[in-house]
């Protein structure tokens, strides 16, 4: 006798009673399969990061398959193309033609984030232009702050100081603001960041610019790619004095109630994948804000290299991976697949 017969046989012997509740019939069919899919992801759930540098052309990021540096021409064209796919938003990364101690093109008139926002805005003005607002891309140290160089002072020497880089990072939102930029998102996890570019945009006349904090960033080691894109590795040292250890979760809670009072409009996580329960949580405590997770480098270049080498389906992979995240709770995800998961999305 056939195994399924003998299998059928025992069945039919062994129980009478048929399951309570079936669930498989609902997944029968790819059209059933959808018609009840609980998580939708497309391509406005998408912020798609540019790196942009002096100079013309593009430069392939090795460590990024298919992310490259590029110039202010060349960021235009990728936001164009981001656009045609319905990817509402970029947001900039800028690399400076020289750095310095306090990263002084930051906050310049013309400088290289700046140029990128009066051209993509120009070029496509329904593009939502949100920009990275951190000191580690444009200073010499390659620290997210001032540095302490006072060894007479009880911090320790190469040590962040808070208060007086509040101050560089309130005039690099400002001059972010006044080249025109939607949104601005401080990144460098300082006290008090939040409360002090709200005020420095309001006293401004830029009451109407949202602040999409950066409000849980753990000090993780998914950032390296990133490092490599944005030329900004620190010199000595770390970022575990400022960004949070990846053990804490109540610690990121009070982080996010420290953003919002300080008159944060949305919130961020970043990493996402290894902090899908941290962003659960955050989702939890504040149903109405908007909530955006960061799909960063590494989790990028694992999959490139998983699929370079056929041990993966990179389609498959990153649009699980993406609906993960937005189940976990994000209601949007800054992702360098943002293009690619959009065509398969769209195809």
């Amino acid at each position: 006798m056939a195994l399924l017969e003998l299998v059928q046989q025992s069945v039919i012997h062994t129980s009478t009673t048929p399951p309570s509740r079936r669930l498989r019939p609902l997944r029968t069919t790819p059209a059933l399969r959808a018609m009840v899919r609980e998580t939708e992801i497309n391509a406005r759930d998408f912020i798609y990061p540019l790196f942009v540098r002096h100079g013309t052309g593009r430069n392939e990021i090795h460590s990024m398959p298919g992310i490259f540096q590029l110039s202010v021409a060349e960021a235009v064209r990728e936001a164009e193309s981001a656009a045609s796919l319905g990817i509402p938003a970029v947001i900039l990364f800028g690399i400076p033609a020289e750095k310095d101690p306090i990263g002084l093109e930051n906050f310049a008139d013309n400088g290289i984030v700046q140029q990128a926002i009066r051209a993509i805005k120009r070029e496509i003005p329904e593009m939502v232009v949100i920009t990275d607002v951190c000191m580690c891309e444009y200073t010499d140290h390659g620290h997210c702050g001032v540095i302490n160089t006072n060894n007479h002072s009880s911090l320790p020497e190469g040590y962040v100081l808070n208060d007086p880089t509040l101050d560089v990072i309130a005039r690099a939102a400002l001059s972010h603001a006044e080249a025109g930029a939607d949104i601005v998102a401080p990144s460098g996890m300082i006290d008090g960041m939040v409360g002090t570019i709200r005020t420095a945009l309001d006293y401004a006349n830029f009451e109407h610019i949202p602040i999409l904090s950066y409000a849980v960033k753990y000090a993780s080691a998914f950032y390296g790619p990133f490092r490599e894109a944005a030329e900004s590795p620190p010199k000595f040292g770390d970022r575990k004095t400022h960004q949070m250890d990846p053990a804490n979760v109540r610690e990121a809670l009070c982080e996010t109630a420290m953003d919002v009072a300080e008159g944060a409009d949305m919130l961020m996580v970043k990493p996402a994948l290894p902090y899908l329960d941290v962003l659960y949580r955050v989702r939890q405590a504040y149903p109405e804000m908007p909530l955006v997770a960061y799909n960063v480098s590494g989790e990028y270049s694992m999959v490139k290299a998983a699929a370079a080498n056929g041990w993966l389906d990179e389609c498959k992979v990153v649009l699980e991976t993406l609906t993960g995240i937005k189940r976990a709770g994000a209601d949007l995800m800054i992702t360098y697949h943002a293009k690619e998961a959009a065509r398969w999305l769209n195809g």
